[in-house]
C-alpha cells in the first residue's frame, strides 16, 4: 500500500542520516504514523446504517478523516441529531425498525441513490446481519466490520456452537443475532425456558430481524470482562486490554470501566491472547469483541463473540488513545494496522455511565417516553475529562419504537479515583428535564463502598437492593444541608417577588418556615445572613442564587456543592437533585400555612389489587385474558413491548375479569388502565 512505502521510505531516510538525526524510538513512531495518516486513502462517501448515539458518533469520525456521510432514518426520526449531522440523508421507512432500521431493500436503494461506497453498521439492527453483510459484496460496497465467513462463525452465535451440552439449571436463553441484552433471559426451570423462549424469540425478531435463539449454561454471579480485539486484513491481531462489565440490570450493562480493578497482568495477558487467538482462527478483520465470564479464582470462560463495535467502546479508546471507528474504516479499506502488540497502552482510568431514559423504581429501570424540554450535558466542568456521546438535543423526542439510551457518560482520570469523582459531579451537572431518567441509581452505584472497592460481579444490583431501587437514603446531616438549601432558595425567591411587586418591600431578618420531605414536616428558622437553623442544627448557606439556571451553585457550610433545582414558586414546590439524594420534592411553607395545610384531607391511594395499569408506555402484544375468565395469582394477562423489550404483566391475587380495555397492536400510556378484576 500507500501507506507502507511511506513507512518504508521514512525508515531508509532515517537509516542513511542516522549520524544528524538523534530521535528517540517513541518520536520516530509518532512521526511514521503522521505520515500514514495523511497519505492513507480510505472512502469518499460512507452510509451509516443506523440511529442515534452510534450515528451521530460514527459521523464525527468520517468528518475528522474528510469523508462525506450519508444518514438513513425513519419517518419520526427526520430530525433527528444524526440526520442533521449527515452531509446526505434518506427516509428509509417508517417508525417500526422493521420497516426502516431492518429493512434491507429500502437501504440497499439509499446506497445506491447516494452512491456510497461503504456502510458502517453501528451496533445491533443489521451489524451482525451475514445476509447483509453478503448484499453489500455483491454489489461492491465495502461492509466496515468483518467478512461473512467470520460474521458467519462468530457473529452468528448458533453457528458457533455446533451443540449445546446442558448442565442443568440455570441456562441462558439469548437471541442468535444480537446482544445488548435484548432477546435474553435466565431459566432455572422449564417453566421459565418456556416463557423465556416465547419472549426472547419475538424480542430478537424486533430488534435484529431474526428469531433464532441459542440455550448455554449460565454461570451464577461472575464478573463479566471483555476484551477489545482489533484485527486487519493481513494476518495481523490485537488486544487492546479488557473492560469490566459486571454491573447490569436485565443482562444489560449499566456501568463500564476501563481497566477492570480484577485483573493482574498475568490473567489479562492470558485473556487477551486467548482472544486473540481465536480471531486469528476465523480470519477475523475489524474491530471486535471476545466476552468472558471471570469467578473468584479468575478462572475465565468464554462466553461471546461479538462482530461489531460495542457500545462502551469509548473507555477503551480513553485509556488506549485510539479511534476505534478510525481502524475500522482503514481496516475495512485494505490497510495494516498501524500498531503492535507493544505499543497498547493502558493509560489512566475510564468509567462510562448509561443514561437511560428510564424509571430506576420500577425494575431498576422500566422505559419513560417524552419531549426534552431541557437538555445540558456536563461538558464545561473545570479541569474535568469528560465525553458525552449523544444522538438528542434539547427538543428530541423519546419514542416508544427505539432503544431508551439518552447518551453515554464517560470520565477519564489519572486513577480510578479520579474517574470516579469526576463521573460524580458530571452526573450532579447533567441536567435532563421532560423524561424520567437514571441518573439518580448511577450516582448511587459509582458512590457505593462495594462497587468502589471492586466488590462486584453481576449480581451487584439484585444484592445491593433486594428490594429494588428505592433511591438513597439521607444520613442526618445531608437531609439537613437538603432542608436548609430549600429553605435558603425560597426565602430568596420572596425576596425577589416582593422587589419587583412592592415599591417599599418590608425588611425581615428571619423567617420560621416549614418544609415538607416525603413523610416529615421540619421547622426550620433562615436568617439573612445566610444561616439556617433546621434539625438541631445550624447550616449556613450562601450562593450566586442565579433562578434562571437550572444548577445552583451553593457553598453549604464551606463546601462547594451542586444542586439542580426546579422551582415553582407558585406552588412553593422545589424540586431538588444533588447532595447525594435521588430527586426530590420539597413544600416549602410558612409557620401558618404549614398549620392550614395539615386540615387538607390525603389523597385515598387507589386499589391496585383489582385493576391492572401499564407501568410503561409501550404496545400491546398479547392479551391472555377475557371478560368472565378466572385468572389465578402469578398468571399472566397481557404482554406489554416497550422500546424492544417484552414485559408480562400478571395477577396479584386470584380475580375473575370483569373488563378488557385494551387489545394487541394498540399503543398505551403509562398508567393507562388495562384490565378491570372482580
Amino acid at each position: 500500500s500507500h501507506a507502507h512505502s511511506v513507512r518504508v521510505a521514512f525508515y531508509r531516510k532515517m537509516g542513511k542520516q542516522s549520524c544528524c538525526f538523534r530521535v528517540k524510538n517513541v518520536l520516530v513512531k509518532l512521526m511514521i504514523n503522521l505520515l500514514i495518516c495523511f497519505s492513507s486513502q480510505t472512502f469518499d462517501k460512507i452510509l451509516i446504517a443506523n440511529r442515534g448515539e452510534i450515528a451521530c458518533r460514527v459521523i464525527k469520525t468520517c468528518k475528522k478523516m474528510g469523508i462525506q456521510t450519508v444518514a438513513v432514518h425513519s419517518d419520526v426520526d427526520s430530525s433527528a441529531v444524526h440526520v442533521k449531522m449527515a452531509d446526505e440523508a434518506v427516509c428509509v421507512g417508517s417508525a417500526p425498525t422493521s420497516k426502516s432500521y431492518l429493512n434491507m431493500d429500502a437501504i440497499m436503494d439509499a446506497i445506491r441513490v447516494t452512491g456510497a461506497q461503504a456502510v458502517h453498521p453501528g451496533y445491533g439492527f443489521l451489524s451482525e446481519n451475514k445476509d447483509f453483510a453478503k448484499r453489500l459484496a455483491a454489489e461492491g460496497v465495502t461492509f466496515i466490520g468483518p467478512d461473512t465467513h467470520a460474521i458467519l462463525a462468530m457473529g452468528d452465535k448458533i453457528e458457533m456452537l455446533t451443540f449445546v451440552l446442558l448442565l442443568g439449571y440455570p441456562v441462558m436463553i439469548k437471541a442468535s443475532a444480537g446482544g445488548g441484552g435484548k432477546g435474553m433471559r435466565i431459566a432455572w426451570n422449564d417453566e421459565e425456558t418456556r416463557e423465556g423462549f416465547r419472549f426472547s424469540s419475538q424480542e430478537a425478531e424486533s430488534s435484529f430481524g431474526d428469531d433464532r435463539l441459542l440455550i448455554e449454561k449460565y454461570i451464577d454471579n461472575p464478573r463479566h470482562i471483555e476484551i477489545q480485539v482489533l484485527a486487519d486484513k493481513h494476518g495481523n491481531a490485537l488486544w487492546l486490554n479488557e473492560r469490566e462489565c459486571s454491573i447490569q440490570r436485565r443482562n444489560q450493562k449499566v456501568v463500564e470501566e476501563a481497566p477492570s480493578t480484577f485483573l493482574d497482568q498475568d490473567t489479562r495477558q492470558a485473556m487477551g491472547e486467548q482472544a486473540v487467538q481465536l480471531a486469528k482462527a476465523v480470519q477475523y478483520s475489524s474491530a471486535g469483541t471476545v466476552e468472558f465470564l471471570v469467578d473468584s479464582k479468575k478462572n475465565f470462560y468464554f462466553l461471546e463473540m461479538n462482530t461489531r463495535l460495542q457500545v462502551e467502546h469509548p473507555i477503551t479508546e480513553c485509556i488506549t488513545g485510539l479511534d476505534l471507528v478510525e481502524q475500522m474504516i482503514r481496516v475495512a479499506k485494505g490497510y495494516r494496522l498501524q500498531h503492535k502488540q507493544e505499543d497498547i497502552p493502558i493509560n489512566g482510568w475510564a468509567i462510562e455511565s448509561r443514561i437511560y431514559a428510564e424509571d430506576p423504581y420500577k425494575s431498576f429501570g422500566l422505559p419513560s417516553i417524552g419531549r426534552l424540554s431541557e437538555y445540558q450535558e456536563p461538558l464545561n466542568l473545570k479541569n474535568v475529562s469528560v465525553r458525552v456521546d449523544s444522538g438528542i438535543e434539547e427538543g428530541s423526542d423519546i419514542s416508544i419504537y427505539y432503544d431508551p439510551m439518552i447518551s453515554k457518560l464517560v470520565t477519564y482520570g489519572a486513577t480510578r479515583g479520579e474517574a470516579l469523582a469526576r463521573m460524580e459531579d458530571a452526573l450532579d451537572n447533567y441536567v435532563i428535564r421532560g423524561v424520567t431518567h437514571n441518573i439518580s441509581l448511577l450516582r448511587e452505584i459509582i458512590t457505593h463502598p462495594r462497587f468502589i472497592s471492586g466488590d462486584i460481579s453481576t449480581n451487584f444490583l439484585p444484592e445491593v437492593y433486594p428490594d429494588g431501587f428505592k433511591g438513597h437514603q439521607l444520613e442526618a446531616g445531608k437531609r439537613r444541608e437538603l432542608l436548609a438549601s430549600a429553605a435558603a432558595l425560597y426565602v430568596t425567591v420572596q425576596l425577589r417577588s416582593q422587589k419587583v411587586l412592592s415599591p417599599t418591600p418590608v425588611e425581615r431578618s428571619h423567617w420560621e418556615l416549614c418544609v415538607q420531605l416525603g413523610e416529615g414536616c421540619y421547622a426550620v428558622e433562615v436568617v439573612k445572613s445566610g444561616n439556617v437553623e433546621v434539625d438541631g442544627g445550624t447550616v449556613e448557606v450562601s450562593g450566586q442564587w442565579n433562578l434562571a439556571s437550572p444548577l445552583l451553585p451553593l457553598s453549604i457550610n464551606g463546601t462547594q456543592r451542586m444542586l439542580q433545582v426546579n422551582a415553582n414558586t407558585y406552588t412553593h414546590n422545589l424540586g431538588f437533585f444533588g447532595l447525594g439524594t435521588t430527586p426530590s420534592t420539597l413544600l416549602v411553607l410558612s409557620k401558618l400555612a404549614a398549620q392550614l395545610n395539615s386540615y387538607m384531607p390525603e389523597k385515598v391511594p387507589e386499589d391496585t389489587s383489582s385493576i391492572l395499569r401499564s407501568p410503561m408506555p409501550g404496545t400491546v402484544v398479547a392479551m391472555s385474558v377475557k371478560p368472565g375468565d378466572t385468572v389465578a395469582e402469578g398468571q399472566e394477562i397481557c404482554v406489554i413491548e416497550a422500546m424492544k423489550m417484552q414485559n408480562s404483566l400478571t395477577a396479584v391475587k386470584q380475580a375473575k375479569v370483569k373488563s378488557v380495555q385494551c387489545k394487541p397492536g394498540e399503543t398505551v400510556g403509562e398508567g393507562d388502565l388495562l384490565v378491570e378484576l372482580e
